[in-house]
């Protein structure tokens, strides 16, 4: 890219100084236009070349009004597109309909188009498979349901079956279940209830009580009696509920489990979940399964270390016991060279106050942990993002923001780096980022730098020291090398919940989303954010990019292939860097691998690691970057 032409320093001086003159008389006589004149003299200063080449640009990026949606999850495809996944994009209203919706863009036609969407996919979890096709498991059963607006007492039922006689027992939607008392409940689902094997058969089930008001409510354990069974039935079969109340109902979790095919663009069914899932993490193995870990089940309840394992030759989940380990939901876990899983301790939303987030290395060979200890403000984690820096090989993970579990508006500014070469590895202090930040968007660049970007100080965007609304708009470039932060332009569009930033083959950044809990005077409900911003880093405005003539579509690790380039003499690093597959902060899909470089016939020879934990098996995107750091437009390339 040739650099815009600019005025020369005695023409902008002037430029300069007649804009403040005009300025400084207006704020006299009129402020509000005062106003709208310092934004035009910051459009003005933001628009510089100079400026562009030192903090990047932003841009907004034009939505048709049919394919503004909800953007809860995030991914780009191995075609180039971003899937935008909006579910019934936290809209009750969208979910009872059945409304669910995903999207696609195209950044090369800057075109959107619209994908069948075949259940409510919110809050699912998700990564990439060797395929390139995405892993698309869990969602939303059912939505919460506030104190306040539970009228009817209710709760989670267990029904027995205590007949020997080899045979399951059906119970239909709308069961009725009667307590010692004379109360009355109803199923909300049919329930099948299995043979006894060794104890009692049970299935589990909500309930409701058919009167409102608390006159049904139960808060110990206690045997119901199932309406319309008689003798041998009545005594062998029965319910069991611990409690039944108006509290809170949480969301439920789905089992659907999907891959979304990149060539055909469509979700293809897939073998159902063992347990529903809401809110949990999936992370690709070196054999290229998945294992599936946390989650919220379909009553809204914290899985209690019940984790699965995707095998991806056969389209089906198998149930993990060897691998039972509790975690807050979507934790972020990082596949390590070994083969090993880092949890940093960033998660998102629910879970134990305390068991299952203190960070360390998970061996799933024996299914032990090893803690990390040394992070500052470890209690500060929830909402915070984690990233395996730049270059994979350096095997550094590192944290950064969060705030206090639950709706806490304490958050924090710090970040932490563990090294996990280390054999015993520990959180060593990074530099603070300049304002306290959870939700915030972390992105590997190919010049091996972290774009950070978005972000609120306080719960979704909420009050913070005083202020209504907390979004931040600075961003900023950290750099591995020195440890430090460096000022990037600021973002014009504030991103806090359910927000996401991804890097774009031709270099450029995409960040959408955003669902504040108040508007911008923190009076009345906030509004999801719709818009899209684009941001070009400094790179770009800093002249002729290198090109990738010529590269072959698949390597093998531990093998070399040859690209052809005619900037083969400037080119200084070679990247493969992972595509994004983010929600909630949570993305364990990125990674940046450095590529052994060799010139070789008028081209590059580029070596790839070995090790399917340091380079998975997949799709990624292959930049070359020259000795000023300017990188090429990636070209795609399947790793084996």
């Amino acid at each position: 890219m040739k650099p815009h032409p600019r005025p020369s320093l005695a023409r902008r001086f002037a430029s300069g100084l007649v804009t403040l003159a005009v300025l400084a008389a207006v704020a006299v006589a009129n402020r509000p236009v005062f106003a709208a004149g310092q934004e035009a003299l910051h459009t003005y200063q933001v628009s510089r070349q100079s400026y562009k080449e030192q903090y990047g640009f932003w841009s907004r990026l034009p939505v048709p009004d049919d394919f503004r949606v909800n953007a809860i999850h995030a991914a780009l495809l191995h075609t180039g597109k971003v899937l935008i996944i909006a579910g019934s994009g936290n809209n009750r209203e969208a979910f009872e309909a059945g409304t669910f919706r995903t999207i696609l863009y195209d950044p090369a036609a800057d075109r959107f188009s619209g994908v069948s969407t075949p259940t409510d996919v919110f809050c699912a979890g998700h990564t990439f498979l060797s395929s390139g096709n995405l892993l698309v498991a869990g969602g939303t059963k059912s939505y919460e349901v506030l104190e306040e607006d539970v009228e009817h007492a209710a709760g989670v039922m267990k029904f027995k079956n205590e007949w020997r006689d080899g045979r399951p027992r059906r119970f239909a939607k709308g069961t009725r279940l009667v307590s010692a008392t004379g109360a009355v409940y109803r199923t909300r689902s049919a329930v099948t209830v299995p043979a006894p094997a060794g104890r009692a058969g049970e299935a589990e089930v909500w309930v409701d009580a058919v009167r409102p008001g608390n006159a049904s409510v139960v808060t110990q354990g206690a045997q119901y009696r199932i309406h319309g069974l008689t003798g041998d039935d009545q005594r062998n079969l029965y319910g069991v509920a611990d409690k039944i109340t108006r509290e809170k109902q949480e969301y439920g979790g789905d089992n659907t489990s999907y891959e979304f095919d990149p060539r055909t663009e469509r979700y293809v069914r897939t073998g159902n979940l063992n347990d529903h899932r809401w809110y949990p993490t999936l992370v690709q193995l070196t054999d290229g399964d998945v294992l599936a870990v946390s989650g919220l089940d379909r009553f809204g309840r914290i899985l209690p270390g019940r984790n699965e394992v995707y095998r991806t030759g056969q389209r089906r989940w198998r149930a993990a016991p060897e691998l039972t380990r509790v975690f807050p939901t979507y934790p972020a876990l990082h596949l390590l060279a070994d083969g090993r899983l880092f949890y940093s301790g960033a998660s998102s939303g629910y879970g134990s106050d305390t068991e299952g987030r203190t960070p360390g290395v998970w061996d799933l060979d024996d299914n032990s942990f090893e803690p990390v200890p040394g992070l500052r403000d470890a209690t500060m984690t929830e909402t915070s993002t984690s990233l395996l820096l730049p270059p994979a090989q350096d095997q550094r993970v590192m944290i950064l923001g969060g705030g206090e579990i639950g709706e806490s508006p304490v958050s924090t500014a710090r970040t932490a780096i563990a090294d996990l070469r280390q054999q015993h590895p520990v959180y060593r202090p990074g530099p603070d980022l300049p304002e306290p930040a959870r939700y915030l968007s972390t992105v590997v660049l190919p010049d091996d730098t972290v774009f950070t970007t978005g972000g609120s100080s306080g719960y979704r965007g909420g009050p913070y020291r005083g202020e209504p609304r907390s979004d931040l708009f600075n961003a900023q470039f950290y750099q591995p090398g020195t440890n430090t932060f460096r000022t990037a332009a600021e973002s014009t569009v504030g991103r806090n919940y359910h927000s996401e930033a991804i890097l774009l083959p031709d270099g450029r950044v995409i960040t959408l989303g955003s669902d504040p809990l108040y508007d911008r005077k923190g009076e009345n409900p906030g509004t999801f954010e719709q818009r899209i911003e684009v941001y070009e880093p400094p790179y770009l405005f800093r002249g002729e990019r290198p090109t990738i003539a010529t590269s072959p579509p698949e390597a093998d690790r531990g093998t070399a292939f040859h690209v052809n380039t005619p900037d083969a003499d400037r080119i200084a690093t070679a990247r493969l860097i992972r595509p994004s597959a983010v929600t909630h902060t949570t993305d364990v899909d990125q990674r940046s691998v450095a590529l052994g470089v060799t010139r070789s016939g008028g081209g590059l020879d580029l070596a790839v690691p070995q090790g399917a934990g340091l380079v998975p098996s997949g799709w990624y995107m292959l930049f070359l970057v020259d000795d000023r750091g300017v990188p090429s437009v990636a070209r795609w390339i399947r790793v084996r």
